[in-house]
């Protein structure tokens, strides 16, 4: 009998346990001093809100400082902003059952290439990578 595959269940309430390299990121993407210090704080604790159904998802991320939220489908591009602000056309795709890859496309002008990825792992963790050119920042979260 075949397995039908099961579409990993994003949904939930999360909360940041651990984050790597956020200033560098946005450092890398010509946030100026100042700037990263209030983000690097305000978002040392955001409360994510993820909403799922099959391969659609919705995820509000709130910290003291502003609320994004996106929604978009797996395999369907959309418009979103980049960490430091600037519109951008992304396209999300199953990397592998538990993670999604997201590239992002500036919709004008140029700076470093940006991308994202959201993985669930085994222990019911949810792992957030951002990349600006060669700079990573790996965020992890728990389902609170």
């Amino acid at each position: 009998m075949e397995m039908e595959k099961k579409t990993p269940d994003f949904s939930g309430k999360w909360k940041m346990k651990s984050s790597e390299n956020f200033e560098g990121l946005l450092k890398e993407l010509g946030v100026n001093v100042f700037l990263r210090k209030i983000a690097a704080t305000a978002a040392s604790s955001p409360a994510v809100e993820i909403t799922q159904q099959d391969e659609s998802l919705s995820i509000k991320t709130s910290t003291s400082v502003r609320t994004t939220h996106v929604s978009f489908t797996v395999g369907q591009s959309f418009n979103e902003t980049t960490v430091d602000g600037r519109p951008c056309t992304s396209f999300p795709k199953w990397e592998t059952d538990s993670k999604i890859s997201c590239e992002q496309t500036l919709q004008k002008g140029d700076g470093p290439k940006t991308a994202w990825t959201r993985e669930l792992t085994n222990d019911g963790e949810l792992i957030l990578t951002m990349t600006a050119g060669d700079v990573v920042c790996t965020r992890v979260y728990e389902r609170e």
